[in-house]
């Protein structure tokens, strides 16, 4: 598996990659900033996820939204910003091109000028509506936060969420985000890819034209983070206005791409990815002690973390269905998962990398896989050797995996009904959410 391209650098640092595609008469514009909220610290959070609205509200020469003249263009767009990186991608008819080209580089160039007052107060405001929106008004949505609070030392990176802290978003001056932008958003953080219908000669010209003459910007050294441990279990109780007790339960995982990172995907899709998964016909099927049962290895840069998710049946205490997933995990610690669980598993695997690129454009498609394996590998040929990793695994490593890791401390979460702390985890102490 391979997505042809060519990559250049231009004088700046800015990387540029061409992927022809003549299939349709449009083009993918990707653009990545390798810089996410693990760029941030106690205090001053949620700034990467503040400037991916602010992007979006004009530059120097452009002083208005970026929707509109790229939508009556017939483009589509959005944006999006983790942990460990920011993206903005446009899919415009191939003679629109100019005029994403125009607009992604004078918001990269020029874009405090245009910067006011007025717009930063408006877009906090609507970051922290975002959050009230996502997180503290909906059921389970504080879940998350509390279980990375738990999970990681309090200044590791991983700690805090993408969109920040309530105190820190409206403590920020127009000062501190001005200096968080001239640090990440400049060429030399950057990585572009030009996909779809475009003569490959054509598209590097396109990007030394728009983009060659902007100031390089300065050097962005990797993030550092000591190696998160935890001493021992970790027990919480959350109350929510929620109908039914939920179990969450973290652990310490491999970096993206790390060794255990692929076998770990697979095992979370053996004991917890749909309805076919072992922990879900043991817990919701056989003994209905739940309603759903997931499990995910999330792979970010600097650490992972595996999750477990279940929804307690109706009557069902936490400490029961806790028992239940750990009975189940033992047994998946102690003896290889089968035959035809891992086929399932690998041949799920490779039916997502084929559905990423069946598109040039928008979130996952191939011009943003490029620029994933740019940013993260150093080569946005890596799809083949990325897939191949899951090729390699065995039904012993997915063992071995299990038997590393998941024996290690965790933390378990218990999210109960408002007042119905007696059946969520035993012994459990109040969870801490910033």
């Amino acid at each position: 598996m391979r997505i042809p391209f060519t990559r250049r650098t231009l004088s700046n640092g800015l990387d540029v990659i061409v992927h022809e595609d003549h299939g349709l008469p449009i083009v993918a514009v990707n653009l990545w900033y390798h810089v996410g909220s693990k760029n941030e610290r106690r205090g001053r959070t949620g700034f990467a996820h503040l400037f991916e609205h602010l992007m979006f509200e004009g530059s120097a020469h452009h002083d208005h939204g970026y929707f509109a003249p790229l939508q009556r263009a017939g483009a589509s767009l959005n944006g999006s910003t983790s942990a460990d990186r920011t993206n903005y991608w446009e899919v415009v008819p191939s003679g629109a091109l100019d005029l994403a080209l125009w607009l992604e580089s004078d918001r990269m160039g020029h874009l405090l000028p245009a910067l006011t007052q007025a717009k930063f107060d408006n877009q906090r405001d609507v970051v922290l509506n975002e959050r009230r929106q996502n997180y503290e008004n909906r059921p389970y949505g504080m879940a998350g936060l509390a279980v990375a609070e738990a999970l990681y030392d309090h200044e590791h990176p991983y700690s805090w969420p993408t969109i920040g802290s309530p105190d820190d978003i409206k403590a920020a001056s127009l000062d501190d985000v001005q200096a968080f932008f001239r640090a990440y958003y400049h060429p030399r953080n950057a990585s572009l890819v030009l996909a779809g219908d475009i003569d490959e000669a054509h598209a590097f010209d396109l990007a030394e034209r728009y983009f060659g003459d902007l100031a390089p910007g300065p050097d962005v050294p990797p993030v550092q983070a000591a190696v998160p441990r935890l001493a021992g279990n970790v027990r919480l109780r959350l109350e929510d206005r929620v109908e039914l007790p939920r179990l969450y339960l973290a652990w310490h995982s491999p970096a993206l791409f790390a060794d255990d990172d692929a076998e770990l995907d697979l095992l979370a899709d053996v004991i917890g990815g749909g309805k076919t998964a072992r922990l879900y016909q043991a817990l919701v099927v056989e003994q209905q002690l739940a309603t759903e049962v997931t499990a995910v290895q999330y792979s970010r840069e600097l650490t992972g973390m595996f999750q477990m998710v279940a929804t307690a049946a109706p009557g069902v205490s936490l400490d029961r269905l806790a028992l239940a997933i750990e009975l189940g995990l033992a047994e998946t610690r102690e003896q290889p998962v089968t035959a035809a669980e891992l086929t399932r598993s690998q041949v799920q695997a490779e039916a997502h990398f084929i559905y990423r690129l069946q598109t040039v454009g928008g979130f996952s498609g191939k011009s943003d896989q490029l620029n994933a394996y740019n940013v993260y590998r150093g080569d946005p040929g890596y799809v083949g050797e990325d897939l191949a990793r899951y090729g390699r695994a065995s039904a012993d490593r997915l063992q071995q995996a299990a038997a590393r890791w998941l024996s290690r401390p965790h933390v378990a979460l218990g999210v109960v009904p408002m007042g119905q702390t007696a059946i969520g985890l035993s012994d459990a102490e109040a969870a801490v959410v910033a």
